[in-house]
């Protein structure tokens, strides 16, 4: 039998914990370490509808990018949103864990699948780690062919989950791109880092108004590039729950699904 123990070291040897931010929490937030787990469910954010989906489908485990307590609480009484996730799934026996930034890191990670459902080769980190090359914070890497920004950003759209944000460009259409650059989740702060490593396009998520605009004037001062790709952030960070699941299926031989919900809080667009 396996067990929530077994998950866990499972997870974290793919997904070092070391390689967390020190700000962020990872690892089991609810459950037993000696709990028996049979069937796992992967998903971006801990919501409700995502407990549900998971009561649904005899899951006793919900494995997620996004931590359920990254910030301090007072009470974790029913009536809250987090104490209402809480109490389902205890109620309902379900374990809970998360890999964060540890997963953002890693060298098979989110930033990993990212690029990969792009057809990015060859990707590196964009910032790697001090003390490992291999790993660190988003991907750099090169398509096989050059194409348009149209067309990489059909391609984005076409393999990313489909978002009422849908997918933001910022620069010349026909401009032809074949360095990429991806940061999974928020990637304001990376802005400089595809510029300076000699990207054609930089795709994340969370682009504000200001950072984006001064990073298109100082483009626009040399080549134009890099052009920018702006997806949401459960999109950006979506491709990985796949990579995961099955890794964690072939390690430890339990079930594993990947929830089919989009949890980006936006709904519409008009």
């Amino acid at each position: 039998m396996t067990s929530v123990a077994d998950v866990m070291d499972a997870l974290e040897s793919r997904f070092p914990l070391d390689l967390a931010e020190d700000w962020d929490v990872n690892g089991l937030s609810v459950g037993r370490a000696d709990a028996t787990v049979t069937r796992a469910l992967f998903a971006v954010d801990p919501t409700m509808a995502v407990v549900q989906e998971a009561i649904e489908a005899g899951c006793d485990l919900i494995v997620t990018h996004h931590p359920l307590l990254l910030r301090g609480v007072t009470t974790v009484h029913a009536g809250t949103p987090k104490g209402a996730v809480i109490h389902a799934l205890i109620e309902n026996g379900i374990a809970l864990y998360n890999a964060h930034t540890n997963a953002d890191h890693a060298g098979t990670g989110v930033a990993e699948a990212l690029a990969n459902v792009l057809g990015v080769s060859g990707a590196l980190p964009l910032v790697p780690l001090r003390d490992d090359a291999e790993q660190g914070t988003g991907r750099i890497g090169r398509l096989d062919a050059p194409i348009s920004l149209r067309q990489f950003a059909e391609r984005a759209a076409a393999v990313l989950p489909e978002t009422a944000h849908g997918v933001r460009v910022a620069g010349d259409l026909d401009g032809t791109v074949q360095t990429v650059a991806v940061v999974g989740g928020s990637g304001d702060s990376f802005l400089a880092a595809a510029r300076e490593a000699g990207a054609d396009v930089y795709l994340t998520a969370d682009l504000r108004h200001h950072p984006a605009s001064d990073a298109r004037e100082t483009a626009m001062l040399g080549n134009g590039r890099p052009y920018l790709v702006d997806v949401a952030h459960y999109a950006s960070e979506w491709t990985w729950l796949e990579a995961a699941a099955e890794y964690l299926g072939d390690a430890t031989g339990i079930d594993t699904l990947v929830s089919t919900l989009t949890t980006d809080p936006w709904t519409a667009r008009f």
